[in-house]
Formats: C-alpha cells, structure tokens, sequence
C-alpha cells in the first residue's frame, strides 16, 4: 500500500522535475527545525496529515486529470456516431450539461486539492537571500549561506541549506543628534525607555519600535507636524571590532512652500478651541445653527433642537481646550464616541492657527433613534418534537438626552413535546411555552453618588449596565418563573484588560409544578420504586404513583424509627434521593455582588499565538444575613432565615480559567486550557443552588462524556443531572488543516467535579484530599472543524480513556471503542 501511495505522489510530476520532499536547515553546524526559520523559505513540501505523515491534499490534486477536455472529447469520438447517439438519447442540451458537470468536478478536485511542489532553484535563492536577511536583521553581519539540492531518480529531491553566521555585532555607543530645541528636551525625558540599549545584541526590529516610540511619545507632547520620517539611525562597524555605534539623528520640520523646502525648528501646539457639531449631516454642512451651548471650554453646536446634555457628549471627549496637543486624545476620542452607539464614525479635523495653537472640530452624525430587531428559530430536542421561537426587540439611543441605550427584547416560544401528551389526549399538540421580556440600560459614565474619576478615569470608557428580565416557561422539568435584575460597572484599563464588577445582582426562581420531580429524574424514581418492591412497600407488579406515592414512600423510610424491613445502605440511597429532591425543588433567592477579570492577549481575531486569563469572585447573601440579623428575623424549621418566604442562598464562588495558544506555522495550533472553580456554601446555606453549581462533559468540556454525565469524583451516579461545587479541568487539542477550509483536531481532556464543604456526605463524590485527584477523568479523541468564515461547525468524538466510576479494577480504556464514544455537535472552537 505504501509503495502504491508513494508512486502516486509523482504522478503529475515531470520526468525532469523534483517533488520537494523536505527541508533541512543547518545553522552553524547544527540543525534548525524552528518555525521562524522555516517561514522564510520560498519553498515547503506539500502539506502532510499530522503523525500519519501523508501528503493528502497532493493525493487529492493527482486524482484530477490534467487534460479533461481532450479526454472527453476523445471519449466521445472513440466509436462513430456516439456522440450524435447520446445526443439524441438525452438530448444537446442534457449532454452539454453533463460534459460541463464533469469538467466542473475536475475543477473542484484541483483546487481542493494541492499542486505538487517542484524544487524551484531561483526560489532556493530568494530563500538564501531571506535567510541572510534574518540574521543580519538580527546583529549577524558576516552571515553567508549556501544551499544543496540532493536530486534523487525518484523524481524527489531534498534542498539543505547551509548557515554561518559568524559572531554577532553588539551595541556600544549610542549618540543623539537633535536639531530642534524643544525636541531635545523632550528626548531626554524619554530616553530612558529605548528600545536600543547599549551592550545589548544588534536587532533591526529594535530600531524600528524605538522610532515609532520616539514619534508617538512626541506627538503625545504637543509636537503636533512630527512623524516618524524625520528619524534616522546612522550605524557605524568598521574597525570596531564587532561593535555598533549608533548615531540618533532627529531633523528639523520640513515646511514644503511652491519652489522651495525651508527648515524649522519644531514648537509645541495647543488647543485653542473645540467644536462639537451634534447633529451634522452632509446636507446640513451649509446651513446656519439653531443651537448651541458653551461647556467646560467647550463649543457644542446643532442645526436643530439640541438632543443632548452637554455633559454626556463633552464626557466622550478627550480633546481639551487649553491643554497640549496630544495623539491619543483623538484615538481615545474615536473610541468612546463608536462606544456610545450612538453615533456613526465621527469625524475628527484639527486646523492649524497662526499663533501655535490648533482648532479642533469633531462632526458627529446621530445614528437612528429607534432600531427593531426579529428573529425566529426553529428547534428540536429530546424533550420537544419541534419548538418554535420569535424573539423581537427594540434598541432607543439617547432615550434621557444622555447617550445612554434602552434595548428591550422579549422571547416567546411553543413547542411539542415528546411525552407530555402521553396521559392526557386532551392536551393541545403544543404543549410546552416559553415567554419572557428584557431590559438592558446602558449608561456611558459610572452612574454613582460618588466621585470615582480618580479611581477609573474616562479614559477607560466606563459604563453602567442596568438590566431587569423576567421568563416563564410551562411543562419544561419542573416549570419555572424567574426573576432577575443587575446592577453593573464595566470598564477597561487598556487594550488587553477588562473589568466587571456586579455591584448587584439579584435572581428569584420560582418552581411552579413541583409534583413533577420524579417525572423529570426519571433515575431518582426508578431507584426509589426498585427498593420499594424490594421491602415489599409495594408489590412486584406495581409503580410507586407520581408524585404521592412516591413521596408517600420517602416518608416512611426515614420515619423514626426506621422501619425493620429497610437496611441502613437502603436508608442512605433514600436520604440521598430526597435530600436532592428538597434541594432541586425549592425556590431560590440569590443576591449577590461579583467581580470578574480578563486579561486577553490576542491582537486580533486571526491571531493564533496568545494567551487569555479570566478570574471571577461571587459573595452572595452576606446583605441579607446582616440585615436578617439586624431585624432580629426568626429562623424556619432548617435553621435558615427566609425572606419572602424562600430561603436565601450564602456563598462564595471564585473561578480561575486560563488559555493559550501555540501557532505552530502552516495551520497548526496547540490549544490548552486550564479551569478552577468552587463554591462554598456558608451561613444560611449548606449547599449550592442548582444554577450556581459546577458540570463536567459537553462539547466544550470533557468531550468523553455528554453534558452533566460525568462525576461527582468516582462515584457511580445515576442521576440525570450531576452537579457539585469544586471543579477542575485541563484541556488540550492539536488543531491542523487538512484541506482548504476543513480542519482536524486531535484532544485530550482531563477533569471531574467534586463536592466540598457542603451537605454531601458521599466518600466517593468529596473532595477530601490531594488523592482524590486519583479520580480525576481523561478522555481523548478526533474531530473535524469546518470554516464557514463568520462560524466554525465542530463535529468532536471523545472516548473515555481514563474513567474513575470503575471501582477497584483498571480504569484505563475499559469503554474506548466507538459503541462507548460520545458524539458531539458545536459551533466554534471549545476553547
């Protein structure tokens, strides 16, 4: 089969061309297989599939043929007559269509396919010329290297190239030269923070970064006509001795007039004036204005009604009457006013003014104030047959003259599902509904009593988010109304960083058919029924009924005392199923504050080599245990203060998630991930609520097991839903390209959950020292990605590898087969 592979690879390849099949690059006696390095070649064999090692997309690209015309026409002509025979038999215009779809798929197969890669030796000498580039770029002056094409009768060939670079150029003297007083004097503030130290090794990068900081740092400084062109670098090597010394020679400002170039020294601008127009169009530009408002130095303008208050537009300004002229004033001035979402791209213009100042004029043109907004879907799940959704909204800019944002949306949904008619024939076919409304206020400011510029100044485009939503749904699990409403300040210090505080944050879950408990966890109930018939509560023949019956049961077996005829292992498998059915059906009252922190080090959405670090710390019902203290409330029958009825939910919750990415070169990436999270409940809790607590399994976790399947620890669950409130997971995927917009995956993922400090009494589902990691579950797998530009459809299949629910035995690859795999579906990367 090899032999068949490899003679295939050829197959469109000359008998005087090479196929290149590799790349060697030696760098001073010793190979250099780094990614860096390889790039600069002209020339790469064609891509393989990793590990396996074939040449896929070239296999694909042979099975094309080269001269498709030629054989159809050949085909059609083999026998006299045929084609007039075809034609008549499916007709010109059928046959026209069927010779174009075979040329078509020959196209198809083409470019799906890669081209054979033929040695090319004036492209191995651009590569000499890049590699000497790269290192003399990088301090190694007397860089010389060589190439050598290994040609064999196989028609394949290898090239090695050959490095020597010599001993490297360091840094010694570095000498300004500076021309314009004021510049200087800027200079030497700031010299401090070059980029070009001395001793250090030569690099040409170093030389460009330390020109465009000199710029930005001067354009900061109110040197208004400055750019990076009037910034040179003179290197002086010779009688050195591998030494460098750097001449900075920084000119006057090159003033251009009809005939002549004059020089003049550069001066400091400031601003003397800023105009806002509120309201500009580019059929308003020549009118005269209706209105106008001075504000803190600030000139505001509109040709109508001003719709604004003065403070909410001069706030999205960094451009200062009276201060320096400074480059990020109007980068930050872009940014916040796109963040308003209020207006379109503003326009920005400074007009320069006789006396060193400029006048500063920012055009801004109102977006619409009202937008709609509808969208539909159509679902199927294994609780509803089909399910229907309409969700419209309604965005208001500007709604209290203080460019906040109003959007109000509201879902509404029906749905059959899969079961609910069983019993009942008079149900409706749609059976199932969903309804619910949203609002979300956007204030652009930090909407406080206090003063808190100090603390996160403007230029960190603080906002405040209000919001309030309230849904309801009917014969899904247990029916649930609920209620929320939060209370946020976001804000981000730069680029990279960005912060959330939930100052509050306040959810009400309402249970509306608690009788259905055991209809949903299905597992619970079969439990429950089986040792009821097995202490002959019930006889063999008959069902525990839903959901007296059942409760009924849950009743006698932890009365007190005991009944004789139920053993102490039963007792605790009955305890365990109603202490969950207690925590699962009761009503929750969450109020809590959190504070959440990202730090994403990705410079843009193509980006493949950074990292991202998240942090989130949640303290929850602290308020209301202080203020049922301070009111002297009294306690229920659980020892826990209620308010409202509903016992009140204490607890502390923090979450570390760390990622990163490797870019690997030629579509290859190493992806890891790493996750952290517990919560412990405390004074007027002894658990977590459900919507609080930690799953494993699902797409985008451990992909071994579906959703809520995995864990707690080792134990041996049946329930349908596992939850707990510790959790750990790593995660690891080599992703690569196997051709054009298809992409394949190899993962590992490890990871459990566990419960700790809590109600939960199980050895084999706590947490209770560093062995328990021993139950820590691995899973391994494949899966194919598919690049639809705005989404990437994923298609993962996880087997379990490593599966800690085996008691006492080996619990290395006991499932690892494709009847045990889970199969599953998402959309973009997992991580």
């Amino acid at each position: 089969m090899q032999f068949f592979i490899s003679c295939d690879a050829v197959k469109r390849v000359s008998y005087d061309e090479h196929l290149l099949t590799k790349n060697t690059i030696i760098v001073d006696g010793e190979k250099d297989n780094t990614e860096t390095l390889n790039n600069l070649l002209y020339q790469q064999p064609n891509s393989k599939i990793p590990f396996l090692n074939i040449p896929l997309r070239l296999h694909i690209y042979n099975m094309a043929r080269p001269n498709i015309d030629s054989i159809i026409d050949s085909n059609l002509n083999e026998r006299p007559n045929k084609k007039e025979n075809l034609e008549n038999f499916l007709s010109k215009k059928q046959l026209n269509k069927y010779i174009q779809s075979r040329k078509d798929f020959n196209a198809w197969i083409k470019k799906t396919g890669e081209a054979p890669i033929i040695v090319d030796e004036d492209k191995t000498k651009k590569s000499i010329n890049r590699l000497e580039s790269y290192y003399i770029n990088n301090g190694w002056f007397n860089t010389e290297a060589t190439y050598d094409i290994k040609k064999n009768d196989n028609k394949r060939a290898e090239i090695e190239y050959n490095v020597r670079k010599g001993n490297a150029f360091i840094i010694d003297s570095i000498t300004a030269n500076i021309k314009s007083p004021i510049v200087d004097s800027l200079y030497k503030k700031i010299q401090k923070e070059t980029f070009i130290k001395k001793n250090e090794q030569y690099k040409t990068t170093n030389f460009n970064e330390e020109r465009d900081r000199i710029s930005s740092e001067l354009r900061n400084s109110g040197i208004y006509h400055f750019k990076t062109d009037y910034i040179t670098f003179e290197m002086d090597t010779i009688g050195t001795n591998k030494k460098v010394n750097v001449d900075i020679n920084i000119q006057d400002r090159a003033i251009r007039t009809e005939d002549s170039i004059r020089h003049e020294p550069f001066k400091v601008y400031t601003i003397r004036d800023v105009n806002i127009v509120t309201d500009y169009t580019f059929e308003n530009r020549n009118k005269p204005f209706q209105d106008s408002i001075y504000y803190n130095g600030y000139k505001i303008y509109s040709y109508n009604k001003m719709r604004y208050r003065p403070k909410a537009i001069s706030d999205a300004i960094f451009i200062n009457p009276g201060t320096i002229f400074r480059d990020i004033d109007r980068t930050r001035t872009y940014r916040h006013l796109n963040e308003l979402r209020t207006f379109k791209y503003p326009n920005i213009e400074y007009i320069e003014n006789s006396d060193n100042t400029l006048t500063d004029t920012i055009r801004l043109t109102p977006l619409k104030k009202f937008s709609l907004g509808f969208s539909a879907d159509a679902s199927q799940s294994n609780i509803q047959t089909i399910g229907f959704s309409l969700n419209p909204s309604l965005l208001i800019r500007n709604i209290f003259r203080g460019a906040e944002t109003l959007e109000i949306s509201a879902i509404g949904s029906i749905g059959a599902s899969k079961d609910g008619n069983r019993n009942n024939t008079e149900d409706p076919f749609f059976d199932i509904n969903e309804y619910g409304v949203d609002l979300k206020l956007t204030i652009p400011r930090i909407f406080s009593p206090f003063y808190t510029e100090g603390l996160i100044p403007k230029y960190m485009s603080p906002n405040t988010r209000i919001s309030l939503s309230t849904t309801s749904q009917t014969n899904i699990g247990l029916d649930k109304q609920t209620l929320s409403g939060i209370f946020s300040y976001n804000w981000q210090p730069n680029k990279k960083v960005s912060n959330r505080l939930d100052l509050f944050n306040i959810q009400y879950v309402r249970n509306l058919n608690v009788a259905n408990y055991f209809g949903v966890y299905q597992n619970s109930f079969n439990a429950l029924n089986q040792i009821a018939k097995d202490v002959n509560y019930i006889p063999t023949e008959d069902d525990l009924t839903i959901p007296d019956g059942a409760n009924n049961f849950i009743n006698y077996a932890l009365g007190n005392p005991t009944p004789s005829e139920i053993s102490t292992t039963q007792v605790k498998t009955i305890n365990g199923i109603d202490e969950r059915k207690e925590r699962l059906t009761e009503n929750n009252l969450i109020l809590s504050s959190s504070f959440n922190f990202i730090n994403d080090e990705r410079t843009n959405l193509f980006d493949e080599d950074f990292s991202i670090f998240r942090a989130k710390l949640e303290l929850a019902g602290n308020l209301l245990s202080n203020a049922s203290k301070l009111f002297g409330l009294k306690k229920n029958d659980a020892n826990r203060y209620e308010l409202f009825n509903v016992a009140y939910s204490q607890y502390v919750k923090t979450e570390l998630d760390y990622i990163k990415h490797w870019d690997l070169g030629r579509k290859n990436v190493l992806a890891v991930r790493s996750f952290f999270g517990i919560a412990i409940p405390y004074g007027n809790s002894n658990s977590i609520p459900f919507s609080k607590s930690f799953f494993g399994g699902g797409p985008n976790d451990n992909r071994a097991w579906s959703a809520y399947s995995l864990g707690p620890g080792s134990s041996e669950t049946t329930n349908e839903f596992n939850e707990a409130n510790l959790k750990l997971a790593l995660s690891a995927e080599h992703r690569f390209n196997i051709f054009e917009n298809l992409n394949g995956a190899l993962f590992v993922d490890a990871g459990n959950i566990w419960n700790v400090l809590d109600n939960v009494e199980d050895d084999r589902a706590t947490f209770d020292s560093f062995s328990s990691l021993e139950d820590i579950a691995v899973g391994s797998g494949f899966g194919l990605r598919y690049d639809f530009s705005f989404f990437v459809f994923r298609f993962d299949v996880g087997f379990k590898t490593y599966d800690p629910s085996y008691q006492d035995q080996n619990r290395w690859f006991n499932d690892y087969n494709f009847a045990n795999a889970v199969y599953n579906i998402g959309i973009n990367y997992p991580f």
